[in-house]
Order: C-alpha cells, then sequence, then structure tokens
C-alpha cells in the first residue's frame, strides 16, 4: 500500500491515518466538517488535499448510520482500488450495499476494537490499535487484493487481524461492548442526583464501573441504532438477572429463615456466575488471564512519583504487569497498586521498602 484515503477524520481515522503515515503510506484526509480534516492534518496525519488519482485502499470512518451512504459515494467516484470501512457494526452497512446494487468485490467491512471515552482528532494516536483486535468480515465475493489491502493496513497499524462473519460480529460487540456501555451509563446515572457525601466516597470499584459512561452520547446513539436487536436482547438477559437478584435481596430481609437462606442462595449463585464469566476476559496481549499479586504502595500526588517507583522496580528485574491508582478523597496521596507475578511480590515489596516507599499490607 503506498497511497490511501481516510473519509472521516475523527478518532479513528486519524488514528489510523497517524499509523499509515508513520509506515511511509501517503495519506489523503477528507471529512463533510473540514476544519477537522485541517486539524487532522496539522497533526501529521496526511494531507487534506484531495488525490489526483485513485488511491490503493480508501478507509471509510463514519458513524454506522452514514457508513453505507459515505461508501457508496466513494465507490460510484471510483476514488480507490479497494474500500473498507471501520463502523463498530457490520451487518447493517454490508446490506444497505447490497440494496444499492453495487458491486461489492473490492469492498470489505472492518472494526478495530480500541477506542477512548474522548472523540475527534485530538484524541487521536498513532499507537491506538496496537495489539488490539482487527475484525475483519470478508465474503465469497471479496477480492484477494482488498483483502490484503486490508490485511496491510491491520499490519500497519500493529493490531492483531480476527476474520468473523458480520452478524456474528455484530452479536459479539452487543456482548461486549454495546450492552456494557449501556449498564455502565445506567449505573453512573445514579450519581446524577446522589448526595454529596455519598460521592465523595467514590473509590476504585465505581470508578471502573462508570468509565466509558463519560464517552460522547451522540455517537453511541448512532452506534446502538445500528445494533438496537442484540444489544436488547442481551439487556432483557440482564434485566431477569436483576429481577432474581433484587428478589433474593429482598429475602433476605425476612425474619423467616427459610427465606432469608433462600434469599443468601440466590446472591451467591449470581456472583459466583459472575466470577466464571470474568475468568474468561482475555488477559494481557489477549493470553489467558492470569493472577498476580497487587503491591500497594502510597505516594504523594507529587510529579515524578510514578516514574520513580516504575524505576525501582526495574532497578531489581521486576516487571509491573498492570497498575491502577486510587486518589485518596480531600488528601494530595494516593495508592498505587502494582499487579506482579506472585513470586515476584515479595521481591518487590521489601526493594521499594528499602528505597523509603510506604506499602500498604
Amino acid at each position: 500500500m503506498r497511497t490511501a484515503l481516510v473519509i472521516g477524520t475523527g478518532l479513528i481515522g486519524t488514528s489510523a491515518a497517524l499509523a499509515l503515515v508513520q509506515r511511509g503510506v501517503v495519506v489523503h484526509l477528507a471529512d463533510h466538517d473540514p476544519e477537522q480534516a485541517r486539524t487532522a492534518a496539522a497533526l501529521g496525519a496526511g494531507t487534506d488535499e484531495p488525490p489526483a488519482g485513485p488511491v490503493d485502499l480508501a478507509i471509510v470512518a463514519a458513524p454506522p448510520a452514514h457508513v453505507a451512504a459515505v461508501l457508496a459515494d466513494a465507490m460510484r467516484r471510483g476514488v480507490a482500488r479497494g474500500y473498507l470501512d471501520v463502523a463498530s457494526v457490520k451487518g447493517g452497512p454490508r446490506r444497505e450495499l447490497e440494496a444499492l446494487g453495487l458491486d461489492l468485490t473490492s469492498y470489505i467491512g472492518t472494526h478495530p476494537m480500541s477506542g477512548r471515552e474522548k472523540s475527534g482528532p485530538l484524541a487521536a494516536t498513532g499507537d491506538l490499535f496496537e495489539g488490539r483486535p482487527w475484525v475483519l468480515t470478508p465474503t465469497r465475493d471479496t477480492d484477494t487484493e482488498v483483502l490484503n489491502l486490508a490485511l496491510e493496513l491491520v499490519s500497519h497499524c500493529r493490531a492483531v487481524p480476527v476474520v468473523m462473519d458480520a452478524d456474528a460480529h455484530d452479536r459479539a460487540v452487543a456482548l461486549v461492548s454495546h450492552m456494557p456501555h449501556l449498564v455502565s451509563s445506567m449505573v453512573a446515572a445514579r450519581l446524577e442526583n446522589a448526595e454529596e457525601a455519598a460521592v465523595r466516597l467514590c473509590g476504585g470499584g465505581i470508578r471502573d464501573v462508570t468509565r466509558i459512561a463519560a464517552s460522547d452520547p451522540r455517537m453511541w446513539i448512532d452506534i446502538l441504532s445500528a445494533n438496537p436487536g442484540p444489544v436488547a436482547d442481551l439487556l432483557a438477559d440482564v434485566s431477569a438477572d436483576l429481577d432474581e437478584t433484587v428478589r433474593a435481596l429482598r429475602a433476605l430481609q425476612s425474619s423467616d429463615e427459610d427465606k432469608r437462606r433462600a434469599g443468601a442462595t440466590g446472591i451467591e449463585d449470581v456472583l459466583r456466575r459472575g466470577n466464571a464469566g470474568q475468568v474468561r476476559v482475555p488477559g494481557k496481549h489477549g493470553s489467558a488471564p492470569r493472577v498476580y499479586e497487587t503491591v500497594a504502595v502510597l505516594i504523594d500526588d507529587q510529579p515524578g512519583q510514578l516514574a520513580r517507583i516504575f524505576a525501582d522496580a526495574g532497578r531489581v528485574g521486576i516487571n509491573v504487569e498492570d497498575v491502577r491508582i486510587e486518589h485518596a478523597t480531600g488528601q494530595q496521596a494516593g495508592l498505587v497498586q502494582l499487579m506482579v507475578e506472585p513470586k515476584s511480590a515479595p521481591v518487590l515489596t521489601a526493594a521499594l521498602r528499602e528505597r523509603g516507599w510506604a506499602i500498604r499490607q
């Protein structure tokens, strides 16, 4: 791939363009908002000048509701040898294109499984997709050259290609992305009118659950409008679980010992099922999840503290597998939780103590 046209210079489109430019591809940028394309160009994602002729690959990074129309326009104008989109829903746009009577041999639907709570070109990074799955949904009609161009794009973005059927993809993202986003939003909505004294008690748990609720509602309306059926089916299942859980909690309030016992059994059931589902979430680099030991370090909220901790860990040859930070309410301090291999935890704890860090047991 020597040339590409990115149509839609939001977070995903601009991030892909940045990755391609870093690999020496000449990238042209287009957007319904010319100012946004100019912003992406100023960030080094390519040029907002139109290409002189057909490019190797056109990448449509428009919202799902507009993908088919944008693709149809680009294909009718013959702007590229191959076409793909990066929308989060795949079945609907393809059926729309088929209904328009277009030759889809030069098209493949794709979806990079990566993103951020922030949107727009200013949130873009060239490493956004690194190590993340990138779904490709070829059909029997997809031209081999187009599939190869898509694979080259995935390689340039340092992502991991995953081949799926379009409708199977849509059911999968409903489960692992779309439904969880709505549940996160519903939990976060409980905080909107909560008493300030209660909100000040928020810790790592509520932050984890509500983090993705910070995303742009307009973007999510577009996404959910393109995949409402599978998401509704999953939420119906969650609703049934909620009903059962509410009944179990009410039973725990009963003065009847048998009802309390039944309530406890119901709560234990949902918690154990949660355990069973959680362990299936892929771990680091998509591998099987692993159990890490946590070393908790108290720090002051000052520049350079995290860098010092990582440097001290590196000096004793410890690799920090993951990290979480919990800020203390009303204080310029926090708790850094370093996840390491179990055998490394005692070594790291001793080394950090020796260097003056306060370790929380």
